[in-house]
């Protein structure tokens, strides 16, 4: 029963922060817990990658496991229905959906649908046990955060006391036996903290139910759900180099489980120089800055994405204490000093990281790198697929020096990235950015960073001269677009705007001294 369970929660919470009752940090409930190892997929099946751009406001991976590609596209057909449907329920953002639509009731008890039932129910179970870090009211603090970002100021003392008040106030009320739900207060909320594991969950369960779905992986944004017979190579992005083929933090291997990552290193507001988080403690009205990044890994979606939310605003020792009463819960959690806590099953989950190649001889400007920072045009509408993307390096004799990124979907049509294509066909044997799936703090839809350490497609470093940066995207049998720009490898910042196309709103090159992160 969810209201026995909440209870629970709530008692491991409050008996951790007395410090009484509890067993040590190191011993709690999930670490006998057994993970068998991840079944292979069956001979026969294919494993078929779709990239969105623009679902839930970001950006979303669908991998599907069948028999055909007819059968695959059924599972994708599902999968964007059902997240299609319950955006409509649960968005805040569109003014016509169910949840806004509640929003303009007042003191007036509604009948709602069991999705919104839910997840308003599973908010006031998750406020209680996180001891109130974890609350949909949040929004109103920060509303503050970014008006007062706005005008170039931290909030007073003053409206941060109003905006904690305000939060503390009852927003709803709801009634099990006639399934409707009161709405109490003006205060604005957002049912974004778990409700997007939520629709992940019910999205990978569409896909698994239509046609001949083996397996099934939908991630948006960073949090994922695997189901099915299914070993995923999951990468946990590190929240101090946040490139998109940055190496990542840590590497599992995972089957029938949900993932969801939650840090401040995406999203938030620079105020005179200062970085604040986007996520806010209710509970003081302050950004938490002390983890800059949680990781947690559970059979519950909707477990995953709210402890990695609220381990981003509870201390360290309070969220392992609150992970101790939930079963089956694994967690990484990176603090600000670069402290890495995880829970005492982590490290069965874990698979090695592939070793970077090591350089073999001196280059002539080392402490250089190079950012490139890509927007893609998105639609306004529907699930639209994200174009083929080539991202690489040539020398001035025109020979391919590095490969940076290559997105792509399908082998067959890889050969619409012409200009990449004619360099690297020869080398080129799998995508390896299909290999896996990578949780990570949410980003913006369409927009991503890479970065160019200076070596080569073996590791070595280059020699300081002119090198050309191309940036190619295309889609199957549709558009085409070519950029390239000239860049001096030497010891000599440059920055350079690139001008737009069909397919990327934006690019730009930023060469710098190295750093140890964005």
């Amino acid at each position: 029963m969810k209201w026995l369970r909440c209870l629970i929660l709530a008692l491991v919470f409050l008996a951790g922060s007395s410090g009484k009752g509890m067993p040590p940090a190191a011993s709690h409930e999930g670490s006998n817990v057994k993970y068998p190892p991840p079944a292979a997929p069956h001979k026969g099946g294919r494993l078929f990658v779709s990239h969105f751009e623009n679902v839930l406001g970001t950006s979303m991976e669908l991998k599907v496991l069948a028999a055909s590609a007819k059968d695959a596209s059924m599972a994708e057909a599902a999968a964007t229905k059902e997240i299609a449907r319950l955006q409509k329920i649960l968005s805040a953002y569109d003014d016509h959906s169910e949840f806004s639509g509640w929003l303009r009731t007042s003191n007036e008890a509604v009948r709602v649908s069991p999705e919104l039932f839910e997840v308003l129910g599973l908010f006031d179970q998750w406020r209680i046990a996180s001891g109130g870090a974890l609350d949909a009211s949040a929004e109103v603090i920060t509303k503050l955060w970014k008006r007062s970002a706005a005008q170039q100021r931290v909030p007073t003392e003053q409206e941060l006391r109003a905006a904690v008040g305000e939060v503390k106030e009852p927003h709803w009320t709801l009634d099990p036996v006639a399934h409707t739900a009161t709405h109490l207060s003006h205060a604005p909320l957002m049912l974004n903290s778990f409700a997007k594991s939520y629709i992940i969950k019910r999205a990978a369960d569409a896909a698994m139910r239509s046609g001949n779905t083996r397996a099934v992986v939908v991630n948006i944004g960073g949090d994922l759900v695997i189901l099915g017979d299914l070993k995923e190579t999951v990468q946990i992005s590190d929240p101090k180099a946040d490139a998109e083929n940055d190496p990542p933090i840590d590497q599992l291997a995972l089957a029938n489980r949900a993932v969801a990552t939650s840090g401040n290193y995406r999203r938030g507001e620079l105020i005179a120089g200062h970085w604040y988080s986007h996520i806010v403690d209710p509970r003081t009205g302050q950004p938490a800055d002390a983890v800059i990044s949680a990781t947690v890994v559970s059979p519950s979606a909707t477990d995953a994405g709210a402890l990695a939310t609220t381990f981003n605003v509870l201390t360290p020792a309070e969220s392992i204490r609150l992970a101790a009463g939930i079963p089956g819960v694994e967690y990484l959690i990176i603090t600000r000093s670069g402290e890495r806590l995880t829970s005492p099953g982590w490290h069965l989950l874990e698979t090695p990281v592939a070793a970077s190649p090591a350089s073999s001889k001196p280059g002539g400007a080392p402490d250089f790198e190079l950012w490139i920072d890509l927007e893609i045009n998105l639609q306004k509408e529907g699930f639209a697929k994200r174009p083929y993307v080539a991202v690489w390096v040539e020398d001035e004799n025109h020979a391919p020096v590095r490969t940076i990124a290559i997105w792509h979907e399908r082998d067959r049509y890889l050969p619409e990235l012409k200009s990449w294509y004619l360099k690297y066909r020869d080398l080129y044997n799998a995508d390896k950015n299909t290999l896996g799936t990578v949780s990570s703090a949410t980003r913006s839809a369409g927009k991503y960073t890479l970065k160019w350490d200076g070596d080569d497609d073996r590791g070595n470093p280059v020699k300081p001269g002119k090198y050309t940066i191309k940036i190619e995207a295309a889609r199957e049998h549709g558009t085409y677009q070519l950029m390239r720009q000239e860049l001096n490898w030497n010891d000599t910042p440059q920055s350079i705007n690139l001008p737009g196309n069909v397919e990327i709103a934006s690019a730009s090159l930023d060469y710098r001294k190295k750093t140890s992160g964005k």
